[in-house]
């Protein structure tokens, strides 16, 4: 049976946006090899690690981190002290031991939800303060994948016996699981562009109030929407997952639900987005 040809416009994530004709030649060299599987992988990671029981899980030694070191600044962006973090490195890859031991579905769903961020920002955190300093986590090409820019594809944590890379974590289990587009509030992938890392961990106790509240600060951050007199510019996460927010008359009402009034008005006049932008640049606190 021939491999199945997937999706293009799921190749557009932060880390695997490329050029269409070098994603096509990519596309074309694996299915002529006979490599790419990537929707009946997703489909069993996902049915793999689903959660149906009721158990919860204790972050504490992970919130005691990020308090310490993730530092809120005046210009409503959290930043990371990595230097310092670095003092702390074997605390942090304790944590990721501790959660690649759990057996996630004896887990609820809030807390499995809770569990596959927090492992996937404390990964991020770990990978970056391997190779700290460094400018951009882009800048830290650990291979895997057609798209080597960046850790994403490189498999980096071992939960239920699967070897699991970031972007599985992301794409192959979350995002297939629970289908929520808030979901792209939670996961943080070290650049300024992206939604805060919190000051605390993730908790299925109170994860909807967390994923909300994460939301709104981005949304009503300039770097998450800006509404100007040429209309409105917007994270690239927009784009890149267009198929999580729906149409762009879908996007702006996602938008209003989380906008403060003021910006809730602005919205409401127009009805489409005049552009896309993204900062790569580590959210580093030095």
């Amino acid at each position: 049976m021939s491999a199945p040809i997937p999706n293009m416009k799921a190749i557009k994530s932060p880390h695997q946006k490329q050029q269409t004709s070098v994603a096509l030649v990519a596309v074309m060299a694996a299915l002529a090899m006979g490599m790419i599987t990537a929707p009946a992988k997703a489909a069993s990671l996902a049915s793999h690690f689903k959660a149906n029981g009721s158990g919860s899980l204790d972050h504490s030694d992970y919130s005691a981190l990020l308090k310490r070191y993730v530092v809120k600044g005046r210009d409503g962006l959290n930043r990371v002290n990595y230097r310092g973090l670095k003092s702390q490195h074997s605390a942090l890859k304790a944590y990721i031991t501790r959660m690649e031991a759990v057996k996630v579905k004896s887990l609820s769903s809030n807390a499995a939800k809770a569990f596959w961020i927090n492992l996937y920002n404390a990964k991020t955190l770990d990978v970056v303060v391997n190779r700290y300093p460094v400018k951009s986590i882009k800048d830290i090409k650990l291979g895997g994948g057609f798209f080597g820019s960046g850790p994403w594809k490189k498999k980096l944590v071992t939960v239920g016996g699967k070897k699991l890379s970031l972007d599985d974590i992301e794409h192959n289990i979350a995002r297939k699981i629970w289908r929520d587009p808030r979901l792209h509030y939670g996961f943080n992938c070290a650049s300024i562009g992206c939604p805060n890392l919190l000051t605390e961990a993730f908790k299925g106790s109170k994860i909807d109030a967390q994923l909300n509240k994460a939301a709104s600060d981005y949304i009503n951050h300039p770097r998450g929407v800006a509404v100007s007199a040429r209309g409105i510019k917007a994270s690239k996460i927009y784009d890149w997952y267009d198929d999580d927010f729906g149409s762009t008359r879908q996007l702006i009402a996602h938008w209003q639900r989380y906008a403060s009034p003021k910006l809730k008005q602005a919205l409401s006049k127009h009805k489409s987005i005049n552009g896309y932008a993204y900062n790569w640049s580590l959210n580093d606190a030095r």
